[in-house]
């Protein structure tokens, strides 16, 4: 084990020009600053260094590095994972560096990797642009553009790596980069979809597009007892959506906190309004919802409207795969399934992938997911720890029982932190060994290996 003196005397001597906060475990403010979203994650670094700028990050790196210290990268926002912190190692915490920088004639932002996409949002969307990010407006931008990037306006711009322009990158050895197709062009291929395998993603530029600020959106809520139909509908009306439009499926628990079970669409539409009223209306017609609050609403809102369902330090346990067909005999497994559900804040997604998202070359970027289907996830959250062992085998068994209809991907950003197996292969497909060779290049010795590690390999 590292003396305690060699560490102190360390932050000591990076405490005369760290510009952020150097947090070990008896300073006041550890206590808040080590938990991640997760709750079910309890992990307790030797030292936090909550970053104010690059220089802070390189700082920080070379101290770990020189210390022989294990080290993890914490973005904006959460990863369920929870391989932003480490036990006795440094964490570099990006969460402070917020600085977005909007050019509305060039349409592209700047943004630091601290910045969550709500954040983002609420300044591009002054000029009436956005670009794809999550659906949940509490997630950092870094983390979900790294490995893939899902969400609302995917159908017609692509993934949020679809979209990115330029990456800062603090390596392995301290030096920063700026990967683009220009520059470090190999580098920027595996950014785009090879998570927090090459470095440090201290600031991203992304291209903006015209969207909103009024969309057309929202959930339509069915009873539970309609679910079958309902997956149906979804499965037979997603295959002609507008590249506009983006639908989800859920089998979930009724919004209003009763934890009544009920089946769910939920959609986006960055159209016109005119266009985006009409593609809507087959989808609000459709047999007696319970509650329909598909309507206009401004992006910001829609991006921010499943932020409740996700709190901080809720336990989490998820389970996700690519579905290779959504046929009859997976819908009646996921209502059998969800059925058996012990937690009222759990529930089964299937995201629809089409569109732009669906037309790229697999090659193209390191994300490989480019055919039109379906992701399933199973999400287990729960607020009790009594809670833990029915909700962790409630998503085991679930996801055993899909096995039959999964094809061989994996969605990076889904992944839990006990993936059997070698998941990473299978999130990368083809595109593995490429990316091993250039990690070989950037990171040799694996120092960025507290991710969903890829093996550096000549």
């Amino acid at each position: 084990m590292l003396p305690i003196e060699s560490l102190a005397d360390a932050a000591a001597e990076l405490a005369t020009t760290f510009r952020g906060q150097l947090l070990r475990p008896s300073d006041p403010g550890y206590e808040d600053a080590r938990k991640v979203h997760n709750g079910l994650v309890d992990k307790r670094p030797a030292l936090i260094a909550r970053c104010a700028g690059v220089a802070d990050v390189a700082g920080a790196l070379e101290l770990a590095r020189n210390l022989g210290l294990e080290v993890a990268i914490r973005g904006g926002g959460h990863n369920v994972a929870g391989r932003a912190t480490v036990d006795g190692g440094v964490v570099l915490d990006l969460s402070l560096m917020k600085g977005i920088r909007v050019d509305p004639q060039r349409k592209t932002a700047w943004a630091q990797g601290g910045v969550t996409w709500g954040e983002l949002n609420r300044e591009t969307q002054l000029h009436g642009l956005a670009v794809t990010g999550g659906v949940v407006s509490s997630t950092g931008i870094a983390g979900l553009t790294l490995g893939g990037g899902l969400g609302w306006l995917m159908g017609k711009y692509g993934l949020a790596l679809d979209n990115l322009l330029a990456v800062e990158l603090v390596t392995a050895d301290g030096k920063v980069v700026q990967a683009s197709k220009q520059q470090e062009p190999d580098l920027f291929w595996a950014l785009r979809g090879g998570g927090g395998n090459f470095g440090i993603a201290t600031g991203f530029e992304y291209a903006l597009h015209p969207v909103g600020p009024t969309v057309v959106g929202g959930p339509i809520v069915h009873p539970i007892e309609s679910a079958r139909p309902l997956l149906e509908f979804f499965r037979d009306h997603t295959r002609s959506l507008p590249d506009e439009q983006t639908l989800f499926a859920a089998l979930m628990h009724a919004p209003d906190g009763s934890g009544t079970p009920v089946a769910a669409l939920i959609t986006c539409h960055c159209g016109p309004i005119d266009a985006a009223e009409r593609a809507l209306r087959p989808i609000k017609a459709f047999a007696s919802p319970l509650m329909d609050a598909i309507g206009r609403m401004p992006y910001t809102q829609l991006n921010g409207m499943l932020d409740a369902a996700f709190p901080k330090g809720a336990f989490n346990y998820w389970k996700t795969n690519f579905l290779s067909t959504l046929n009859d005999a997976a819908i009646d497994t996921m209502i059998d399934c969800f059925a058996r559900c012990p937690t009222p804040m759990g529930q089964l997604l299937i995201e629809h992938f089409h569109g732009e998202v669906a037309r790229i070359d697999p090659s193209d970027t390191a994300f490989p997911h480019r055919r039109e289907g379906y992701n399933f996830l199973v999400l287990g959250q729960w607020t009790q720890p009594e809670g833990t062992d029915a909700c962790i085998a409630w998503t085991r068994e679930t996801y055993e029982r899909m096995q039959p209809f999964f094809a061989a991907g994996r969605y990076l950003n889904y992944l839990d932190g006990d993936e059997p197996g070698d998941p990473v292969a299978a999130a990368y497909d083809s595109n593995y060994p490429r990316l091993q060779r250039i990690k070989a290049r950037y990171d040799p010795t694996n120092v960025f290996h507290m991710n969903l590690n890829i093996r550096p390999q000549p």
